[in-house]
């Protein structure tokens, strides 16, 4: 069984409509099985159109509140890929060998 996790690895600010107002956060998945492990990269862009809730200080952030603020949908189709990552690992896709031909000496 895989076990994921998210984490912020990045966030760029502009100065409004607040100061130190996140726009843009760089996140990854990573997945372990055993001792298999994958990873994804993400980025998820963000609009003050968009926000719900009152505005948070930079400094007051936590990891949680930011994952928080992607969509669960990018996430869940992080780790899908991650988790096709892992199975490639567990049972390598079979690929076809070339052959020397049959009637060159």
């Amino acid at each position: 069984m895989t076990t994921f996790t998210t984490r912020i690895t990045a966030m760029y600010t502009l100065q409004q409509p607040d100061p130190d107002y996140v726009v843009n956060a760089l996140w990854e998945v990573t997945g372990v099985d055993g001792t298999y492990t994958a990873s994804i990269g993400g980025n998820t862009q963000f609009n003050s159109a968009d926000q719900e809730g009152a505005f948070i200080p930079y400094d007051q952030l936590t990891e949680a509140t930011v994952i928080g603020w992607i969509p669960e949908s990018a996430i869940t189709s992080a780790q899908q890929c991650v988790q096709g990552q892992i199975d490639s690992l567990i049972t390598p896709p079979v690929s076809p060998a070339a052959q020397p031909l049959p009637w060159v000496a």
